[in-house]
């Protein structure tokens, strides 16, 4: 791999970039279907944190959704609901640092979570709690049976070492930038 570590098959190696390179270009290859045009590792840009992040992100988020789809809702949605779940009264802002979204994207989240009845949000005083929904409620054995599915999705693929290796190092590498 070149100006990188490979193993005797040229794929990188765990803990490295060349291995995130050869993850992401590889996601899809639980459903069987083939890449169009060029592997990441071919293109221009392939050695570019912005480039070859944004080419996994989408990857990533094409599996989760994929895994969230029998509950209707986008992964952030999920998200966001399991953890109104399991903190009843949460604040906003509080769910914003969780989640590392803005207020504004928060919000839109939450006002759609909101109109599905899945939530509510109660004002007390200059403050805003929020609280599940019996529908909202209703959902979580199978929210969490869609993260499970997603997970073994991606574990299929990656493997669970690296994908336990992979998720640790991006949190890391997001904490330092």
């Amino acid at each position: 791999m070149p100006g990188g570590k490979a193993d005797e098959n040229g794929v990188g190696v765990p803990g490295t970039p060349e291995i995130y390179l050869y993850i992401q270009i590889n996601l899809l290859s639980l459903y069987g279907k083939q890449q169009q045009g060029l592997k990441t590792t071919a293109c221009k840009y392939h050695q570019c944190l912005y480039f070859t992040s944004n080419a996994l992100a989408r990857k990533v988020e094409k599996l989760a959704q994929e895994s969230w789809k029998k509950v209707r809702l986008s992964p952030s949605h999920a998200y966001l609901l399991m953890m109104v779940i399991e903190n009843p009264g949460i604040q906003p802002g509080r769910i914003g640092e969780e989640l590392q979204l803005t207020p504004s994207t928060i919000s839109r989240l939450l006002e759609k979570l909101e109109e599905r009845k899945l939530l509510v949000r109660i004002a007390d005083g200059k403050q805003t709690n929020v609280y599940p929904a019996p529908a909202g409620k209703a959902l979580l054995p199978t929210l969490k049976d869609c993260l499970l599915d997603f997970y073994q999705k991606y574990s299929t693929i990656l493997g669970s070492d690296e994908s336990a290796r992979l998720v640790r190092d991006m949190g890391t590498v997001a904490d330092r930038l």
